[in-house]
């Protein structure tokens, strides 16, 4: 009895988008439940769920998944992984979504990997985001006439103490910026 050897099987857009997600993202769970999108608070601004996105992956549609908006309007609240009854680690995947588009260079605009890149800068110097800081910046460089119909919303956050003029650093921003730096070796090594 002979035995053919079968060809190596190319990977599906699955199984890139596994491969590139940091530990097991259990995407292949996904029961399309839709308690993701329901979650978000980004949502409504996304062209599709993140239900719709891993559907899209699963078809094997990576330009249009790598092309979307959806991961970069994600703000990484962690809420649909919570969430999840399926225990995806859904923001992780959001993540590798963007460090795809950024290498297959498919993002419209530099509009949201800029955002992207500012909100990492804040959370690298400071150890969290700082609001105030980064609409300022992104609004800068990207539409800097909307600047002043801000202001009243930025007013307000800031009278009820929900925005602070000035960063502030975290405490232990030294082990923070030591266990980064640790993820970017490994990401590199990989």
């Amino acid at each position: 009895m002979s035995t053919a050897a079968t060809p190596a099987q190319t990977p599906t857009f699955l199984d890139e988008v596994s491969a590139a997600t940091p530990g097991d993202s259990r995407l292949e769970m996904c029961v399309q439940c839709g308690t993701c999108g329901g979650s978000c608070p980004s949502g409504p601004d996304m062209d599709y769920t993140p239900r719709a996105i891993f559907a899209m992956i699963r078809a094997g549609l990576k330009d249009e998944v790598l092309r979307s908006n959806t991961p970069w309007y994600c703000v990484s609240c962690y809420y649909c992984t919570v969430r999840c009854p399926q225990q995806i680690h859904i923001t992780d995947l959001m993540y590798a979504l963007k460090n795809m588009a950024i290498r297959a260079k498919l993002y419209q605009d530099s509009t949201a990997p800029d955002f992207s890149q500012t909100f990492i800068d804040n959370v690298e110097n400071y150890g969290r985001s700082f609001e105030l800081g980064l609409a300022t910046r992104h609004s800068l460089r990207h539409s800097p006439l909307r600047l002043p119909a801000m202001a009243p919303m930025g007013l307000g956050m800031f009278s009820k103490g929900r925005m602070d003029l000035t960063p502030r650093r975290i405490e232990g921003i030294a082990q923070l910026k030591a266990i980064l730096n640790r993820a970017k070796e490994l990401e590199a090594a990989s």
